[in-house]
């Protein structure tokens, strides 16, 4: 694969920023054991939260919609999908699930990425797991879906079967060495899987799940408590675009891989930075006390009674707790159902 072959990886050069920025991306990776432990319960809360963010937010990339409180009781599983978006998104929670709960049994070989996109058509008659039989495009279309110019062309179709066996065999290759940095080949892999595009459909969908499988190999975590892909989603623009500038070239070996392996390690340390900070305010007092009852109430997906916000804000009254709590209403964030003790509040509807 290009962006694997011995001789490309060895004239990866990077700047002092470059190094700095996997620098603090170790020492994200060193703390996070340390804050894991700290309040279980919080973490729980958090993984809901990434489940259904990163279920919406990767097909809503795609073009995939539903609504909030539909995508929630989907990943909840409290629900059967309606219509073909909710089974789509069904199939990546899936999925996401499945990566969640065996990534070390999970190495990236054809066959677990066949398995991956089965996995997404699994609700839908569409038969997944199979590569693409006709060459396809990387296209942007306007608002109405007219084609208005082609991004790239990818690998055809009769090679695609032969390019992913080099892919996981250039893989497995740059890692025997011992030499390259795990967080330099991680976004390498991503970029030659989406220039191969190995799919008729659900390409997007499953490199964002190749990326959080890859992490996991790596013991980079965060992706089980901040939605990467909704990191993705919030600034596709550069998403998109740097994908594009890194892929031009790709086929004759000349492309600059550094456009995109900048943004991903941008995502990486935003999505680290979301995750101390959330688990450290809750986790150890930080901040304001109704700065501490913002954050505890942002990690709930289910309804909850105020004694569970005390629970996770040790040290903030109950009068602190109600006030905000009120606040959050009058902000059209959160409602109410019930008065009194029996009152439990949920992430507004609206």
């Amino acid at each position: 694969m290009p962006s694997l072959t011995p001789h490309f990886l060895q004239q990866l050069r990077f700047t002092p920023e470059q190094a700095s920025t996997l620098r603090q991306l170790g020492e994200h990776r060193g703390r996070q054991g340390f804050l894991e432990r700290q309040r279980p319960e919080v973490l729980k809360s958090l993984r809901t939260v990434a489940k259904v963010e990163s279920s919406e937010s990767s097909n809503r990339l795609e073009g995939i919609l539903a609504p909030r409180s539909r995508v929630r009781e989907l990943v909840l599983e409290s629900t059967q999908p309606r219509n073909r978006s909710e089974q789509e998104i069904a199939g990546y929670r899936d999925a996401l699930g499945l990566i969640h709960e065996s990534q070390k049994d999970m190495p990236v070989s054809p066959p677990v990425v066949l398995q991956l996109h089965s996995m997404l058509y699994r609700y839908l008659s569409t038969e997944g797991g199979r590569w693409k039989m006709v060459d396809n495009e990387i296209v942007e279309r306007d608002p109405e879906g007219e084609l208005l110019r082609v991004r790239f062309r990818p690998v055809s179709a009769h090679l695609t079967s032969i390019a992913m066996d080099e892919l996981a065999m250039s893989y497995r290759g740059a890692l025997s060495t011992s030499v390259h940095e795990p967080l330099c080949l991680i976004p390498l892999v991503v970029l030659d899987f989406l220039c191969i595009h190995p799919f008729a459909d659900g390409n997007g969908r499953i490199s964002r799940l190749l990326t959080l499988l890859l992490l996991y190999h790596f013991d980079y975590r965060v992706g089980r408590y901040i939605s990467l892909e909704r990191i993705f989603e919030e600034s596709k623009e550069s998403y998109y675009e740097t994908l594009e500038r890194s892929s031009d070239g790709w086929h004759e070996n000349k492309h600059d891989p550094y456009p995109w392996m900048n943004y991903f390690w941008g995502v990486l340390l935003r999505a680290y930075g979301e995750f101390e900070e959330r688990v450290g305010r809750v986790g150890t007092g930080r901040g304001s006390k109704s700065q501490q009852v913002r954050q505890a109430v942002a990690a709930k997906t289910l309804p909850f009674a105020i004694s569970e916000i005390e629970k996770d804000c040790p040290g903030v009254g109950r009068d602190t707790v109600r006030q905000v709590l009120r606040a959050l209403r009058d902000e059209g964030k959160i409602d109410s159902k019930g008065t009194g003790r029996g009152a439990r509040w949920h992430p507004s509807q609206a």
